[in-house]
């Protein structure tokens, strides 16, 4: 059973969303808070596996939050739910260490695949999301600390997991098609973060867009 942290500042989203992920099969909202030190002040005695996480919260903000909760609780995954869609909170969402990011302007129904596919494969890019990532502004553009990173020459393996883990495709099916084992798939992913400076998989598929490994289809 994934045990989820919910926080959002608004209750009756919150409530809302408890029902409807209390309704998925495997998945049961563990926690609830209404902004980030309440959060926190619940995760010394509650464990999760996933936090959902709006971004606009008073006290302490969504981007605060992340942050701190990436420090105190490395194996805690986070996904972002959030109305904001600009390349701008796109990099920031991948600065602060979030594994993925929801629209709450999708459909409600999808956000059971959004939490299992960050559980399986580390991260999860809501659709709305390609058309950013398909300008090259959104690469171009960048605040100081995206400098452009060195060259990485990576192995066709390595490509490979890559464009599959662009699809989603958890570290078993990664494996299945790759006719290896999950435990090697697991290491690729590791070396390939560590390779990059990633924080999580959004920052690989980023760098890989930034050197020209992988394109909008790959998406897809």
């Amino acid at each position: 059973m994934l045990k989820i942290g919910l926080v959002d500042d608004h209750k009756l989203v919150r409530k809302s969303l408890r029902v409807l992920i209390d309704s998925f099969d495997g998945v049961a909202v563990a926690l609830e808070a209404e902004n980030g030190l309440e959060l926190l002040e619940s995760l010394k005695c509650n464990e999760i596996d996933i936090l959902l996480l709006d971004l606009q919260m008073p006290v302490l903000n969504g981007y605060e939050t992340c942050k701190r909760v990436r420090s105190l609780y490395p194996d805690v995954k986070v996904l972002i739910i959030s109305h904001l869609n600009t390349k701008e909170a796109l990099l920031k969402i991948v600065e602060i260490g979030a594994h993925g990011y929801f629209s709450k302007n999708s459909d409600p129904y999808s956000l059971e695949k959004a939490i299992h596919t960050v559980n399986d494969s580390d991260f999860y890019f809501d659709e709305e999301l390609n058309s950013l990532a398909e300008e090259a502004g959104i690469l171009k553009r960048r605040p100081r600390c995206y400098e452009p990173e060195p060259l990485v020459n990576f192995s066709e393996r390595e490509i490979d997991v890559i464009r599959l883990a662009c699809k989603q495709f958890s570290s078993n099916q990664i494996a299945d098609k790759l006719c290896i084992t999950a435990r090697t798939v697991e290491s690729h992913r590791r070396r390939i973060m560590e390779r990059t400076n990633s924080k999580n998989f959004i920052g690989v598929i980023l760098f890989a867009f930034k050197q020209g490994l992988i394109g909008v289809e790959d998406l897809i």
